[in-house]
């Protein structure tokens, strides 16, 4: 697998464009949700977002004395991948707890993503400690663009969710994170800078494939 595995599918490399984080204050009102996600879209794309996200795995935790949840009881996980190509490069889609899986990261780089997104709700006790480790994670691991867009803080709320919507380069570094409240993240994305890291340390060259492998079951 080449340095540029998967570089200039889905648009140029060296194409950049403006990407939006939505991060809504989400209430149980279906339609006062819709409105007001359409006019941030809106406002985002007068400021020249190209790209918008609003906030497979299923999200089973037991904190002891913290948290307990199961997603499990109401949903079902997925059984598929979901990329989809745009103007300017492939993008890889997960929900919250997915990137907690290095694998799907892994396999949505090994098939051309350059910006991997993921829709989450982390809370009060896994948002400080997880958050933004596994965005730097999972941009570093793959030398990807990774975006997370989560709901706006609510205290009142019967779920609180962590907030601080952030999106983090290639080589870790964090270009852009809201803070709790509602409102609109927007960073510049180069994709330049995937081809000069993966230039600059080829670990797609250079993995074990001898020893090891991430292999994907379905198309």
């Amino acid at each position: 697998m080449g340095a540029n595995q998967g570089l200039g599918r889905g648009g140029s490399c060296n194409q950049a464009f403006r990407l939006a984080l939505i991060q809504l204050q989400v209430s149980s009102i279906k339609s006062d949700n819709l409105t007001r996600a359409c006019g941030l879209v809106r406002k985002a794309a007068a400021q020249g977002a190209k790209i918008v996200s609003l906030p497979l795995h299923l999200f089973d935790i037991d904190v002891p004395g913290k948290i307990t949840f199961q997603e499990s009881k109401t949903l079902s996980p997925g059984d598929s991948f979901s990329t989809f190509e745009t103007p300017y490069c492939r993008v890889g889609l997960g929900i919250c707890y997915d990137i907690r899986f290095a694998e799907l990261a892994q396999v949505y780089a090994q098939r051309g993503c350059q910006l991997l997104v993921y829709p989450g709700a982390f809370n009060l006790t896994t948002g400080p400690a997880h958050w933004e480790l596994l965005q730097r994670g999972r941009a570093v691991d793959n030398q990807v663009y990774v975006a997370t867009a989560s709901p706006a803080r609510d205290d009142k709320a019967s779920y609180v969710a962590w907030g601080h919507s952030t999106v983090v380069n290639p080589w870790g570094e964090v270009l852009a994170k809201a803070g709790t409240e509602e409102t609109i993240v927007y960073s510049d994305i180069d994709l330049k800078k995937v081809t000069e890291i993966r230039q600059q340390i080829p670990i797609f060259n250079q993995k074990r494939s001898d020893l090891y492998a991430v292999e994907a079951k379905k198309p």
